[in-house]
């Protein structure tokens, strides 16, 4: 997120040490106001404290930029923060953490935290998710499928349950495997930058053009080529659904490929402690590299300069970012600015409008808001669980409610892999499902407060009904969220989960890098390639840190063929 973790949290504010000289390392976490004035540029300022944002943030100091993390919020990781009450450690957003492996190029989070000397003990998860999903004539009692971090333990429960589609199963997930191998192939940085892609050609070319290949198309177009079976097509619509909260028809099949695999090859992994330990983390080895974070640091204008003609800008229409401007009046001068903020607050809120480029307005036509998140953290007794619970676990009653509002339902219970979340005796229980703000708008405080018990108490009965009978009498703790909380505390318009294609996409063709079309201005998180999910912004944060370094001088680059093929992605942009 651009700006924000949880609600209440640990940590105080911290004003940034004065940026160093260049050569020098920065005393970091020492108090001092920021600015030119206070020793000079800040190589780049970074919005938002996101995973997005603190990847990149950390990228670069472990390459010696001089880096400052600006967050609204008292807390860093944005919706992977974490807040505490009565004992419970509650994750704002998602437990379900991929990108956590030790082997491939693929772990993400793993390689982020080791840039910056640091690393978290995990607790592996044998099962990514339980589906409890609707009836039908050949599962009258409900479709109900695990899935297990060993691929074959997998596939055999969902063949179990579709014998006759053994074969277009293996095809299906084949086709992914594909997609993820040839991922994991490669160094993960900017495809944004030829030199970069020419290594990589040069050390996979195979690999390089089998992602070519997938990068048009759709994970329904994979599936319905291999499967015919109109319930189990709507099982795949689920497990895109669950990470990119459009089906399969609208999922690019690199994205399904990177998440349908790392699960098995990974697999899903919790930090101990909870999620926001993540981010603490990164923030400390930001620190150590001489690298600062400042919260309670409102950015209200991200401050442009007209670039002087036949610079070599990457954006052609002459605008160029030169820092940033808070709500407390102190301006923060850097080389380059990276908003972790979403596409809409950025060139919606941020960005002067005079200096908002065409391909920003372009992208809205493309792209619209997905759905924030109802939210409900509970703590309940342990003993209320059923036998042989799962840690995570989406519910829905009818295929025909899958993307409506409050149709699906997802849990996470953390404490069943890491005990120390929650009190003795305790579990933490979390879930939430897809809605929308405009539902709490208009509303006075107290009906407000009765909105949200009352949506929660429906959540509740629905899953006692489906697979958690007692859970309300179990409880002794629940705070609801609605995307009001989500737009208050992350900072993003409309609580908005990011970006989903307003129509069929061709892949990832239409999806935005990083750098725009304003000079040294850059976008990272899940309105950046490849999208939403905490391995993807990590990623997006490798690919942005990377790009910047370069544009900056800290990494060596293609100057003589920057400008041309960056032109030629836009132009590829523009086609889709």
């Amino acid at each position: 997120g651009g700006g924000g973790g949880g609600r209440g949290g640990r940590g105080a504010p911290r004003r940034p040490p004065p940026p160093p000289q260049p050569g020098r390392a920065g005393a970091a976490g020492c108090a001092g106001a920021a600015g030119a004035s206070a020793g000079g540029e800040w190589d780049a300022v970074v919005i938002g404290s996101g995973m997005g944002g603190l990847t990149t943030a950390t990228q670069m100091a472990a390459r010696g930029a001089r880096v400052l993390v600006l967050e609204k919020y008292v807390i860093p990781g944005g919706s992977a923060g974490a807040y505490s009450r009565r004992g419970y450690t509650f994750d704002v957003g998602s437990s379900m953490m991929f990108g956590f492996g030790e082997e491939g190029e693929t772990n993400l989070l793993t390689r982020a935290l080791g840039a910056v000397g640091k690393r978290l003990e995990t607790v592996p998860d044998p099962t990514q998710i339980h589906y409890h999903l609707p009836p039908s004539g050949a599962h009258p009692g409900g479709l109900d499928v695990r899935v297990h971090r060993k691929y074959e333990d997998f596939v055999a429960e969902l063949t179990e349950r579709f014998p006759h589609e053994a074969e277009g199963i293996r095809g299906f997930y084949g086709e992914c495997w594909k997609v993820f191998n040839s991922l994991n192939a490669l160094e993960l940085r900017s495809l944004e930058e030829p030199r970069y892609l020419l290594r990589q050609f040069a050390r996979d070319p195979l690999a390089c053009l089998t992602l070519a290949s997938f990068l048009p198309s759709n994970a329904g177009d994979v599936a319905r080529k291999h499967i015919k079976d109109t319930e189990l097509l709507s099982f795949i619509d689920m497990e895109c659904y669950c990470w990119s909260t459009v089906k399969a028809e609208m999922t690019p099949t690199i994205n399904a490929g990177m998440v349908f695999c790392d699960r098995h090859y990974g697999g899903i992994n919790y930090p101990v402690g909870g999620v926001g330990r993540i981010a603490e983390e990164m923030v400390a080895g930001l620190q150590e590299r001489g690298g600062a974070i400042e919260y309670k640091a409102d950015v209200v204008e991200i401050m442009t300069e007209r670039a002087p003609e036949g610079d070599g800008s990457a954006g052609g229409e002459g605008a160029r970012a030169v820092g940033v401007r808070l709500a407390d009046g102190r301006e923060i001068r850097a080389r380059a600015v990276i908003s972790n903020a979403t596409r809409w607050d950025t060139f919606g809120r941020l960005v002067k409008p005079a200096d908002t480029p065409q391909s920003e307005r372009d992208f809205l036509t493309r792209y619209k808001k997905a759905p924030s998140f109802l939210t409900i953290h509970m703590g309940i007794d342990a003993d209320a669980l059923p036998e042989g619970c799962d840690c995570h676990h989406i519910l829905l009653e009818d295929w025909a409610r899958l993307e409506d509002p409050r149709g699906t339902l997802f849990v996470s219970i953390p404490s069943l892999l890491d005990p120390s979340v929650a009190p003795e005796g305790k579990h933490l229980f979390h879930a939430f499902t897809p809605d929308y703000v405009d539902r709490f708008e208009g509303l006075s405080p107290a009906e407000y407060r009765a909105a949200k018990e009352e949506a929660a108490d429906e959540v509740v009965t629905r899953l006692e009904a489906i697979y958690f009978p007692g859970l309300a009498a179990a409880s002794d703790f629940r705070e609801v969220g609605s995307p009001k909380t989500h737009r208050r505390f992350l900072n993003r318009e409309d609580g908005t989960y990011g970006p989903i294609p307003s129509k069929r996409p061709v892949g990832l063709l239409g999806m935005p890098f990083n750098r725009t079309d304003i000079d040294k201005l850059y976008c990272v998180g899940d309105s950046t390639f490849p999208g939403q999910g905490v391995n993807a912004v990590a990623f997006s944060g490798f690919a942005c840190g990377h790009r910047a370094l370069v544009d900056l001088g800290f990494e060596e680059g293609l100057p003589s063929l920057d400008g041309p093929f960056n032109k030629l992605l836009a132009a590829a942009r523009g086609l889709v």
